[in-house]
């Protein structure tokens, strides 16, 4: 039987992966690959602690569903972005890319 310990486990390593990849990555797309484990990794607290505080309720899942309708909205806005760099710059390496300065 897995505990709660287990899932906030999993979450954890999920998290810090996530965060290590927005750190360190210098592409744009790793960098968003890397946020969306970030938001897996709350979604996987979520659903562990409904499980384990409330069983009868949903409020965890309700949470996970708009969790991951927000990170697809996300994720199309944020491919759409870096397409558009990418045919202005040719490259999406972050460290390259300085649109924001004056």
């Amino acid at each position: 039987m897995l505990s709660l310990y287990h899932y906030l486990s999993l979450s954890t390593l999920l998290f810090c992966i996530g965060i290590f990849g927005v750190l360190t990555r210098r592409n744009a797309i790793g960098i968003l690959m890397a946020i969306e484990l970030l938001f897996n990794a709350v979604n996987i607290n979520f659903v562990a602690f409904a499980k384990f505080i409330n069983p009868q309720g949903l409020t965890g899942q309700v949470f996970t569903i708009f969790i991951i309708t927000v990170a697809a909205a996300e994720a199309a806005v944020g491919l759409a972005i870096i397409i558009l760099i990418y045919r202005q710059h040719k490259g999406v390496e972050v460290d390259k890319i300085n649109i924001m300065k004056w």
